[in-house]
């Protein structure tokens, strides 16, 4: 088990959930129905990924394309995720050039494990 993946996700996860319920509270008001649509985007991609995580935690290896598919989704969750966070709430629309980055670490991340499934199996 790599425990840094582990934990990395369940904070994830953590700040996912709280993102969620900060939207539902305190933004349901504030945003207008189409940026609540893009802030809830976030939050379920982050959540997604933070399951996408735990699941790299408990592959057993040591195999470097597990690692880089943990750190891209990582890196997907802050990029994708967070620049929406951000542009949602502080109405940065220049942003939104950082979010596909982000779902490309995303697709690599799981064509990663997709490719070391094939390998694994042969």
């Amino acid at each position: 088990m790599n425990s840094l993946f582990l934990c990395l996700g369940a904070l994830s996860a953590f700040l996912g959930v709280s993102m969620g319920a900060f939207g539902a509270h305190a933004l349901k008001n504030v945003l207008s129905p189409e940026m609540l649509e893009v802030y809830k985007t976030a939050v379920s991609y982050q959540m997604w990924h933070a399951l996408g995580l735990v699941a790299i935690a408990f592959i057993p290896s040591a195999s470097a394309l597990v690692h880089w598919a943990g750190w891209l989704m990582f890196a997907g969750i802050l990029l994708f995720s967070g620049s929406l966070y951000l542009l949602t709430i502080l109405n940065l629309k220049w942003l939104g050039m950082i979010t596909p980055i982000g779902g490309v670490a995303f697709l690599s991340a799981w064509l990663l494990i997709a490719i070391f499934a094939v390998k694994t199996q042969s």
